[in-house]
């Protein structure tokens, strides 16, 4: 099983000094609480993140990316503040990408004046610099740098760029390590941890283009080829 942590820590000095040279970190060591969250509640977020794609979309959507915002400073597994799902399919929106809809829901449930939060606009944005998004694989270039532009205290992905290539899967080939170093103008810090889980994220992007490859839970092949839902 692959559930080794690619960890990152930007801020304006170490991006600054680090634009030259390797910016990976890997972590191996599952018992490592990383920014005082351990690896059991990490793997359970990004098991939400999972999740999301059947309570959204589809447990078996073509494109199964899922993502959830947490507040890991409500104590405990922390608190589930937005989800989002890839509905580009649903919408015809080509951005609404797993990441682009969860922050645009999150804005949405932040500043509800019936919601839990009823937050100002201003007092939404600056929430972000406290929340943690999990999306169960790493993001495009245009969501990485969404959630660099969001200011998110920590962003922590699933199946890798170079996994969803691997399996046929197109992609703008710029890593969300690029996205991150280039960021270093930025006013704030975010915390990159990749590779969370892979064991498990990675069956969600498998069947696509492998007719060989089983559908995820709760799902078949269907007389096209694709997985439907049972």
């Amino acid at each position: 099983m692959r559930l080794q942590h690619l960890s990152l820590l930007f801020s304006v000095a170490v991006a600054a000094a680090h634009t030259t040279g390797s910016l990976e970190n890997v972590i191996s060591e599952q018992y490592l609480a990383i920014n005082g969250v351990n690896f059991s509640t990490r793997a359970y977020w990004m098991r939400q993140a999972n999740a999301a794609l059947g309570q959204l979309v589809s447990p078996c959507p073509f494109g199964a990316f899922g993502t959830v915002i947490v507040n890991h400073t409500a104590g405990g597994l922390g608190e589930l503040v937005c989800m989002g799902a890839n509905n580009i399919s649903l919408t015809g929106n080509p951005s609404m990408h797993g990441e682009i809809a969860a922050i645009k829901n999150c804005s949405e449930v932040l500043t509800d004046p019936s919601g839990p939060y009823n937050l100002t606009a201003s007092q939404a944005q600056k929430a972000f610099s406290s929340l943690s998004l999990y999306t169960n694989a790493e993001s495009c270039p245009m969501c990485a740098s969404a959630i660099r532009w969001a200011g998110f205290k920590e962003y922590i992905y699933g199946t890798s760029i170079e996994t969803l290539i691997a399996q046929g899967w197109g992609q703008i080939r710029v890593s969300s390590v690029d996205v991150f170093a280039q960021s270093f103008d930025l006013p704030y810090p975010a915390r990159l941890i990749g590779e969370i889980l892979t064991n498990e994220t990675d069956p969600y992007f498998l069947w696509q283009y492998n007719p060989t490859y089983p559908c995820p839970a709760g799902c078949h092949r269907g007389s096209s080829g694709s997985c439907t839902a049972n």
